[in-house]
């Protein structure tokens, strides 16, 4: 019984040594190499533009995806499917108004993971979007392969009291609408 008692506890020091060489790794994001792009839609139509990280990291459990934290530089909105002069000084104006994001107000939105589910690259990632000072969860799929990390979301504008256009807010907009969801596309170099 004392020989099974002291096997035992051999190897439960064991196993809890091992466990505390597993330690986390923080990857920092290459702003500069990564890219989100959004996309709008209307009842006529769509917009598609891009918009910057200030920062940005992504944590690691050995290869496995843990957490991550990103500050997004709201006053970077662009607009790339029209081109200078033919409305897209406007467009991107009436975007960073109060109308929209209120950059001036708000010049970062930020995103921090709370939860990660999956394995081998490809994971469902949740967690709390700030914008203009309104948090809600979120959760979406990611796939990180080698030193990149994808994702395609949707984000509900109305969520974040961004109203200009919303049916959420008003009635008749008829083919002024413009839907509350759009699209981003984001790519993370790291």
């Amino acid at each position: 019984m004392k020989n099974n008692t002291l096997k035992l506890a051999a190897i439960l020091v064991l196993a809890l040594s091992f466990a505390s060489f597993t330690s986390i790794i923080k990857k920092e994001i290459k702003v500069k190499e990564s890219t989100i792009t959004w996309k709008g839609h209307k009842v006529t139509g769509s917009h598609a533009g891009s918009i910057t990280l200030s920062d940005g990291t992504l944590m690691f459990e050995g290869k496995k995806l843990t957490g991550g934290h990103f500050t997004i530089d709201m006053s970077s909105i662009s607009v790339t499917d029209l081109e200078a002069g033919k409305g897209k000084e406007k467009l991107e104006g009436h975007l960073k108004s109060d109308d929209f994001f209120g950059t001036s107000t708000f010049p970062k939105a930020t995103f921090t993971i709370t939860k990660v589910k999956g394995k081998d690259g490809n994971y469902k990632v949740t967690g709390d979007l700030t914008i203009k000072s309104k948090t809600n969860t979120i959760t979406f799929d990611m796939n990180v392969n080698k030193n990149t990390a994808t994702a395609n979301l949707k984000v509900d504008r109305s969520k974040f009291d961004v109203r200009y256009g919303s049916p959420s807010f008003f009635n008749n907009l008829k083919d002024k609408a413009i839907y509350d969801e759009f699209d981003l596309n984001v790519t993370l170099k790291f």
